[in-house]
């Protein structure tokens, strides 16, 4: 199980990126729009404007975590679930469509 801080932290870091989520794609518009040219001067305000937001509003800062356990290595998309508590699931036929490998 993962510290609640962390998982705290991360929900934080989700807030945040959905508030300045339009806001940061439109500046990045801005800057990489071909048909208005902007002047070296804007351009360099807008990435001001850019940096000026909270480091922790970035998507990249992001980080995928266990749905049950919270552990932030190993996930699985489909799933949203750790490989361990994954393979438990499996085990324990928990899981629809999900088989153990035999051999």
């Amino acid at each position: 199980m993962a510290k609640k801080s962390l998982i705290q932290r991360e929900k934080k870091r989700q807030k945040l990126e959905q508030k300045y989520h339009l806001i940061r794609q439109s500046l990045k518009n801005k800057i990489r729009s071909k048909v208005s040219p902007l002047s070296l001067s804007e351009k360099t305000k807008m990435r001001e404007k850019l940096q000026s937001l909270p480091r922790n509003s970035a998507p990249t800062r992001l980080h995928r975590r266990c749905f049950l356990t919270g552990r932030p290595r190993a996930n699985y998309r489909d799933f949203g679930l750790s490989g361990h508590v994954l393979r438990e699931m499996v085990y324990e036929c928990l899981l629809p469509g999900a088989t153990r490998s035999s051999w």
